[in-house]
Parts: C-alpha cells; structure tokens; sequence
C-alpha cells in the first residue's frame, strides 16, 4: 500500500497541511519519512512498522483501530507519548475524504456480541462481574510497580503541583473522609473498595467501623491480606459482593444493617446509565437517617459526545459507561438524595494519570514479568489516552456529597472549611498499611 514514496509525502503534506499544534514526523518500514516541520525537532515520531498500521489509518481510522494498531505492536511511537494525541485528534475529526479513504472497513460489533451469548445483558450481575473481572484480576505485583505503596487507583488529590503521587494518594484518601465528617466508631461503607486503602485509612485514621465491597476476587484477596498486616480485623473487613445485593443481605454479626458514611471511589462508572437509579436507591437503602453518601467517580461532558468503536470499552473497561453530570445529579435527587457539594478535580486526574503513565514506563521490566507486551502496551494507551482526554475536559472527576432530603433541622453544618483548614503536612504524608 502506498509504496510510492514521493505520492506518500503528497498525502501527508496535504492532510496536515493546516495543522500547527505539534510537530511530528512518520517513519516506515521501508525507509520512507516525512516530518510535518522542517525547523522543528520532532516531539514524536509514528513509526509504522507493518501494511496492518498503514491500512488502520488510511482506510477507516477510529480510536480502536488506531489503538490496535499500538498494541499488536504495529504502530509505535518514539518520543513523547502525549505529543502524539493531537495528531490522532486531528486525523479523527477530519471529513473521511480529506482522508484519503481507500476502503470503508465495516465492524459489526462482534466483540460486545460475545459477551451478550458468554456473560448475559449489559450491565447484569454476571456481567458486571465478568467486566471487573477483566480489568481488575491481574496480579497485584503488575499495579504495585506503578500505584506505588498506597495501592490507590484513582484520582490523586495534589496540594502542590509537585506533590509526590504518594502524598497526592494520601491526601484523596483524607480528603474523602473529610467530606464524609467521619468520626470513631461510624459505620462506614466502601462500595468498589479496591485493594483496600480507602477502608484501611478510615479504620486505621478515624476508628471507623469500616466495611468494603469488590467484584474482583484478586483485589479482595489483596485487600484482605493488608488488612491482617495492619492488624486491623477488629477494625474492618472486605469481602466479594456486589452492590446491589447489600440491602437484602441478612444481618449478621459485625455487618450493620445500615451504616453512618458511604462512599464510592472510581466504581460508578462501570454502573451504566440504565443502573444509576437502583444504584443510588441501593445506596440510599444503606444510609442511616443522618448519614451521607459521597460519589467520587468520571463523568463525560455534556458537550463531548459518546466515543464511537472505543478503543476503551473494546479493551480496557467491558461495558464501562459515562454518564454527563446533570444526569447524575437528577437521578440522585430522584431518589431522594440531596445534593450537599461537588467539586471536579479534572486536572488532578490529569496529572495522576501523567505519574502512572511515567512510573509504567520507568517500570517496564518488572510489570512485563507478570503480563505480556500486548497487556502493557494496553495500559500504557488507556492511560496516556485518558490523560489527554481529562486534559482537553471531554471528561471530568467529581466528587459529590449527598445527603437524604432534608426532612429536619441540620444537627451539623457542612463547611468547607472543616475539610480544607488545619492539614498539616505531616497529614498529607501520612500512608495507609
């Protein structure tokens, strides 16, 4: 394909012809090279290794083609990783002529149809298993490399730009309990708890009761392990469950039957639009009369459409799914929640994805010892990917508090000065078990 290498730097000079926003260079398999500056240093180099990355992006390039095409190691880029985002956004959002199209490559959607036949409905319980499953199930000596020792992966919150990812981890982590008001002895709740550092902190920092809930049976392993290393078992607990099988659970010793805080970190978004109602009515069944409920979870912006053969979904999260915030605030409230405070840590999630990007590269060799360079390549993507796309604000973090509706005078006012005043540093350094 393209094997004319002056009619090849003719396609290229022509389609980026009005794009300035950084400069790049190509390179191919049989020696062929353009560069879009010819005064500029490349800050990346596409290098097009075999005919398959050639035909992912001139016959029908989508975000799942092109991210094939890295991953089976077609395509590969030399350089700055991030860099490469602008081009791909460019090449995306031009008209399929400007293209230069030479096919219109047709996907049915057999993948999710797959998963339709092996694991049920969208968004059902086996489903919703399976899904978690596969993103969460490998081993924790793959995340370790790069989480670092809070095991935290979600949004870090960074009191100073130059905040290690450590103590940004910390600080989410108080930050949470903070907005909660948790105080000694509340029974606290963590739906989607991860490995454990949420309910680890709130027990072993607050003398919270505190309880977890996963999907993956490799995280609630983990999390059950530095539970018994902190010798917080009297403290709290982490088990297998889902979510929506928490209110009709009998109650047995230890497990209240309602509880004072809840939150949910990094989980909702595996939920689905569909769900959202039952999940903040699960919620809600769970709360006790005064308690509150915190939300930390992406939503897509009301003005960036859905993402088309996603590359993500395909590869990433099965059936992961953003909803707009306004959505999500109306499902709350019809419920019955009250909407108490929300804050969007957008470029927080940015730089935290920037870190985790970093600390992959730089631990290469160790995670490749547990997965194979396909999977690597995989994250590497998602990540950079997400980073870019936090960056441009097509989504975005929130963290939202709520509250049952007001049916009585407040025993307690929430402030904000009460989560944000009197942090030491000490306090942001302060790591979980």
């Amino acid at each position: 394909m393209l094997q004319d290498h002056a009619y090849r730097t003719k396609i290229f000079n022509d389609l980026f012809s009005d794009f300035h926003q950084t400069s790049f260079a190509v390179r191919s398999a049989d020696g062929w090279h353009w560069s879009s500056s010819q005064n500029e240093k490349p800050e990346c180099t596409l290098v097009f290794k075999t005919a398959a990355a050639w035909r992912a992006l001139m016959e029908d390039p989508t975000e799942r083609t092109l991210g094939e095409a890295f991953i089976n190691g077609d395509l590969d880029v030399e350089g700055d990783l991030f860099a490469v985002f602008p081009v791909m956004h460019y090449i995306l959002d031009r008209p399929a002529g400007s293209r230069h199209t030479l096919l219109r490559a047709i996907w049915h959607g057999s993948a999710d149809f797959a998963r339709l036949l092996r694991h049920g409905p969208r968004h059902s319980m086996k489903r919703d298993q399976a899904s978690i499953s596969y993103h969460y199930d490998l081993p924790i000596d793959f995340y370790r490399p790069w989480l670092g020792p809070t095991l935290a992966y979600s949004c870090a919150y960074f009191r100073d730009p130059s905040e290690s990812l450590e103590s940004a981890q910390t600080n989410k982590l108080e930050l949470i309990c903070r907005k909660l008001g948790l105080r000694r002895g509340d029974r606290f709740l963590d739906i989607g708890c991860g490995w454990g550092s949420l309910v680890l902190h709130a027990a072993s920092q607050y003398g919270a009761a505190a309880y977890g809930i996963t999907l993956s049976k490799e995280q609630a392993s983990v999390a059950a392990s530095r539970i018994s290393h902190a010798q917080l078992e009297d403290k709290c607990m982490v088990e297998l469950r889902d979510y929506r099988k928490m209110p009709d659970m009998p109650t047995r010793p230890g497990l209240p039957s309602a509880f004072d805080k809840i939150a949910s970190v990094g989980m909702f978004e595996h939920v689905g639009l569909k769900n959202l109602r039952a999940y903040f009515t699960a919620a809600l069944g769970m709360l006790d009369t005064d308690g509150v409920f915190l939300n930390h979870g992406i939503a897509r912006s009301a003005t960036s459409p859905p993402t088309k053969d996603s590359f993500i979904d395909r590869y990433v999260f099965p059936d992961g799914e953003l909803v707009p915030l306004g959505q999500v605030l109306e499902l709350a409230e019809a419920v019955g929640f009250e909407i108490r405070d929300v804050e969007n840590l957008r470029s927080h999630y940015d730089r935290t994805l920037r870190l985790w990007v970093e600390n992959l590269q730089k631990n290469a060799r160790t995670v490749l010892d547990y997965v194979s360079e396909r999977t690597y390549r995989i994250w590497l993507l998602y990540m950079a990917g997400s980073a870019d796309a936090f960056r441009l604000g097509n989504i975005e973090l929130y963290q939202v508090l709520l509250g049952r509706r007001p049916g009585k005078s407040f025993q307690n006012l929430t402030t904000r000065e009460n989560w944000y005043s009197g942090w030491s540093t000490a306090d942001s350094k302060a790591t979980v078990a």
